[in-house]
């Protein structure tokens, strides 16, 4: 089992940069497929990008790719979102989410059994 921390969010406007970190505890975190979702008030979760246990694979949602990039640190059990050109449409709470896989290509909530409690990004025009 894997607790999740978010952090780095907050209020930043269009064109900005935001870095959010997840920090994970419990055993075995490079069992762990990760991925970073995000909720927009008003509307459902969904997927921004994924990293397989390795960081070998990645994969981002079509909204967000080349501006947004995901990273992992497995010596340190965090992972990162690197949030570049900020618009805002990108305003949402952002979570964070684990599950045990070794695979790749994890898109849906429902796959992921962990979560953190989130934190909001707020882009003002």
């Amino acid at each position: 089992q894997v607790q999740l921390g978010e952090s780095g969010g907050g209020l930043v406007q269009a064109g900005g940069t935001l870095r959010l970190s997840c920090v994970a505890s419990g055993r075995f975190f490079d069992s762990y497929q990760m991925a970073w979702f995000r909720q927009a008030r008003g509307k459902e979760r969904e997927f921004v990008a994924q990293i397989t246990w390795d960081g070998g694979s990645t994969y981002e949602a079509d909204s967000v790719r080349g501006r947004f990039t995901i990273s992992r640190d497995n010596a340190n059990d965090m992972v990162y979102l690197q949030m570049n050109s900020l618009k805002p449409e990108d305003t949402a709470v952002y979570y964070c989410a684990a599950v045990v896989d070794y695979g790749s290509g994890l898109r849906f909530p429902d796959e992921y059994d962990y979560w953190g409690q989130g934190t909001q990004v707020i882009v003002s025009s």
